[in-house]
C-alpha cells in the first residue's frame, strides 16, 4: 500500500529513502498492486513509542488481552462452549493476521518519515477506521452467507490463494513502494505540502490557503490498507464461525490492541520470520475446512482452534528459537 507527490507550492512531498536502522521484512499480504517484499527499514529507535513507556505499553497490550480472555469466559458462561471455542479462535486467527497491519504502519511511517506524536494521531485515526470497516464487511458478509450457501466456497478459494501466495512469493524482489497501487491511488487524489505540521493533517501557508499534510496521506493509506486486509481476515473468521457477533468481536478485540502491540514489538517483527508460513498454513487450514463443510464433512471448533492456535504458537516460537543468521543479502 502507499505514497504522494507533485511540483509546484502545493506540491506532494518527493519520494524519500527510509533511514538507515533494523530491518524489517514484509508481509506478502501487505502488498496491493505492487509485488514488494524487499527488507524495508525500520524507523530509528523509539519513533512509535510517542512518549510512552515500554512498561506502559507491555501493561496496555496485557491489558487488550486479558480483555479478550475475559470476554472469552463471559461468551463460555453465557452460551457455552463451542461459541467460546469459535470466540477464541478466531481471536487468535485475527491477531496473527493483524501482525500483517504492523508491518504496513512501519513501512507507511519509514517511508513518509511520520513523526512520533503524528504516528500515535495516524494509529488512532487508523484503528477506529478499521472498527468501522470490519463491521461493514462482516454484516455484509453475513447477509451474502445467508441467502447464498455458495458463497462459503468463494471465501474458501480467495484464502487458499492468500496462503499459496504467501508460501511462494519471493523475499528479494527491489520494488519500490512508489509503486505500490494504493500508493498511486492515494497521490492521485491527495496533494500534500512536503513538510508535517505537527499532528495536522491540514496546515495553512503563508498565503493563507489550506493545504493537505503528509499525515493526512499516510492515514489514507493506513486506512485503504485495512480494506485489502479484511479480504482474507473476515473469510477466515467466518470458515471458523457464522455468527456474526463472534467474528466481529474477535476482530475488534485484534484491532484494538494494534497500537500497544505495534510500539511493545516494532523491534522484534523483524525476528518473526516463520510466522508468515504459519500464517499461511492457517489460511490454507480455514480454507479447506471451508469446503470441507460444503461436502458435509464437518471439522468440529474444539479442533479448529487447536490447529490455528498449535501453528501460530509453532510460527512464533520457531523463530524466537531458531533466529535468523545476521548475513546482508
Amino acid at each position: 500500500p502507499l505514497r504522494a507527490r507533485a511540483g509546484g507550492a502545493r506540491a506532494r512531498s518527493p519520494p524519500l529513502p527510509p533511514p538507515a536502522a533494523p530491518r524489517v521484512r514484509r508481509s506478502a499480504r501487505v502488498r496491493a498492486g505492487a509485488r514488494d517484499d524487499t527488507d524495508v527499514e525500520e524507523l530509528p529507535a523509539g519513533a512509535a513509542e510517542a512518549g510512552a513507556t515500554d512498561g506502559a505499553q507491555s501493561t496496555e497490550l496485557l491489558l487488550w488481552v486479558g480483555g479478550a480472555a475475559l470476554f472469552g469466559a463471559g461468551i463460555f458462561a453465557v452460551q457455552g462452549a463451542d461459541p467460546a471455542a469459535e470466540f477464541f479462535a478466531g481471536y487468535v486467527l485475527e491477531q496473527a493476521l493483524s501482525v500483517d497491519n504492523l508491518f504496513v504502519f512501519i513501512l507507511v511511517f519509514s517511508y513518509f518519515k511520520v513523526p512520533p506524536a503524528a504516528q500515535e494521531v495516524a494509529l488512532k485515526y487508523g484503528i477506529v477506521g478499521a472498527a468501522v470497516l470490519r463491521g461493514v464487511f462482516v454484516l455484509a458478509g453475513a447477509a451474502v452467507l445467508e441467502r447464498f450457501e455458495g458463497a462459503l466456497g468463494v471465501f474458501a478459494l480467495i484464502l487458499i490463494y492468500s496462503s499459496y501466495k504467501l508460501l511462494t512469493e519471493e523475499e528479494d524482489e527491489d520494488e519500490s513502494l512508489e509503486d505500490n497501487a494504493l500508493v498511486k491511488l492515494c497521490s492521485k487524489y491527495i496533494d500534500t505540502v512536503p513538510e508535517f505540521d505537527g499532528t495536522k493533517f491540514f496546515t495553512t501557508l503563508s498565503d493563507g490557503a489550506r493545504a493537505a499534510t503528509p499525515l493526512l496521506l499516510a492515514t489514507a493509506v493506513i486506512e485503504l490498507s485495512d480494506v485489502v486486509f479484511a479480504v482474507d481476515s473476515i473469510p477466515a473468521v467466518f470458515g471458523v464461525t457464522r455468527d456474526p457477533f463472534i467474528v466481529y468481536t474477535s476482530n475488534i478485540f485484534a484491532i484494538l490492541s494494534l497500537r500497544a502491540l505495534f510500539s511493545f514489538v516494532q523491534g522484534a517483527l523483524a525476528e518473526l520470520r516463520y510466522l508468515q508460513p504459519a500464517v499461511a498454513v492457517v489460511l490454507g487450514f480455514i480454507g479447506a475446512k471451508m469446503l470441507a463443510d460444503l461436502a458435509g464433512y464437518h471439522i468440529d471448533t474444539t479442533t479448529s482452534l487447536a490447529v490455528v492456535a498449535g501453528l501460530v504458537g509453532t510460527g512464533a516460537g520457531a523463530s524466537l528459537l531458531l533466529p535468523e543468521e545476521d548475513d546482508e543479502a
